[in-house]
């Protein structure tokens, strides 16, 4: 059903009164990663037998057929209908039934389950990370707003594509341009998980008659996992084979990576929040995942979210100190906090930094702005990382830059 127009005054006066002032917490954005000291990350992790074969959910009126076979991807199950319909069973969230071309809405659908109705063409792509994984099957064309200006975007074919006008800026996550979504017949907001610290921005896009699909990709404890959310969108966009092509490509990638041994030495990877405190990936998580098959130990062997199942944790600096100070290696996230160049700037967040060994040896490094984006291209922070352990070729690196 097309947006109703008329609502959207009196819940653009009630943006206003819910939404003044408020912020948001990074925390709980951006990256994930894995498994502690000693595991084997490199293996499967194929679901085990029982999960393979859990049952489908049943809807009256739909007849179930299969299961979308799946790897390392943890967070999500695709079950298959007659006639085209789709269920897509986001573990942590939601079920949204997909509803392809011509056909009805099933009778009687439960009520918390979302329904998407083919063909999307006008999707908000407010979770960037999102984004190239649309590229990499060829979807780029039925994302018409983006949560992001042009500037900002490093996936080329969306920067492309909002400088010719196929696709508008339509405010960021937390301030998005109702107006715009409305009069663009946006079919679909497609959030990341920081949709969360702003509950009643969802549920705006929601009274305004557009579903809201938020994407946990980040929760996925291999880095493969984090891009098998490709078969999802290509589930979203009937582009099935697109996408299996592709993450069979990424797979093959990481396979070649296998060899690595490993080094032993130690790795924290960390930013500054704006509050003081430090925020550092759970240990299994797909971040220390890729440190682990570029050879490296994750510096927090058993650390896991007290409050929930997010990747992110957030530690005082004394908690950070007590174990990451003799790591053998820093690395900066920059993804969410910004970027940070020196080692002065990094002191100058807290002067304990210089007291740490990585820091004593020269040996702290830091991601850029991109690499939040870069979902499709796993292999190479892989790649970064094991060249940092071993002391290879800074310049043939990828997302990692030295701090001087």
């Amino acid at each position: 059903m097309k947006i109703r127009r008329c609502r959207i005054t009196a819940l653009m006066l009630s943006a206003a009164l819910l939404l003044g002032g408020c912020g948001s917490t990074a925390a709980s954005g951006g990256n994930s990663g894995n498994n502690s000291a000693g595991t084997d990350v490199t293996k499967d992790k194929t679901k085990d037998a029982a999960d393979k074969t859990k049952k489908a959910p049943e809807i009256e009126g739909l007849t179930y057929e299969s299961t979308m076979d799946l790897t390392y991807a943890t967070e999500f199950d695709v079950y298959y209908y007659k006639d085209g319909y789709k269920l897509i069973d986001v573990h942590e969230d939601k079920q949204y039934l997909i509803v392809p071309e011509g056909e009805e809405e099933p009778e009687n659908l439960a009520d918390d389950i979302v329904v998407i109705r083919q063909p999307t063409e006008n999707i908000y792509m407010a979770a960037t990370a999102s984004m190239s994984l649309f590229d990499a099957i060829g979807g780029i064309d039925k994302v018409k707003f983006s949560g992001l200006e042009a500037s900002g975007w490093y996936v080329e074919s969306a920067k492309e594509a909002m400088e010719s006008g196929a696709m508008t800026f339509a405010g960021k996550y937390s301030e998005p341009d109702y107006e715009t979504l409305v009069d663009g017949d946006c079919d679909l907001a497609i959030e990341s998980t920081m949709i969360l610290h702003t509950p009643k921005v969802q549920e705006m896009i929601e009274d305004l008659g557009i579903p809201v699909f938020v994407d946990y990709s980040s929760y996925e404890s291999h880095p493969l996992g984090r891009t098998e959310w490709i078969k999802l969108y290509g589930a979203l966009l009937n582009k099935e084979e697109e996408a299996d092509t592709f993450f069979d490509q990424q797979a093959h990638v990481i396979e070649e990576l296998k060899g690595f041994e490993n080094t032993e030495k130690t790795v924290a990877y960390f930013y500054v929040s704006t509050d003081g405190s430090i925020v550092v990936r759970k240990s299994d998580d797909y971040i220390p995942s890729m440190i682990e098959i570029a050879g490296g130990r994750y510096a927090f062997k058993d650390l896991k979210n007290p409050d929930s199942n997010a990747p992110s944790v957030k530690l005082t600096m004394e908690e950070f100190y007590a174990t990451a100070v003799d790591a053998d290696y820093l690395i900066y996230n920059g993804t969410i906090d910004g970027q940070i160049n020196s080692i002065s700037e990094l002191e100058a967040k807290n002067e304990l930094f210089s007291e740490f060994k990585a820091v004593k040896d020269g040996n702290v490094w830091y991601t850029g702005k991109n690499l939040y984006q870069a979902t499709d291209t796993v292999g190479e922070l892989i790649k970064d990382m094991h060249l940092m352990l071993t002391d290879g070729d800074a310049s043939q690196m990828t997302f990692l830059e030295k701090m001087e």
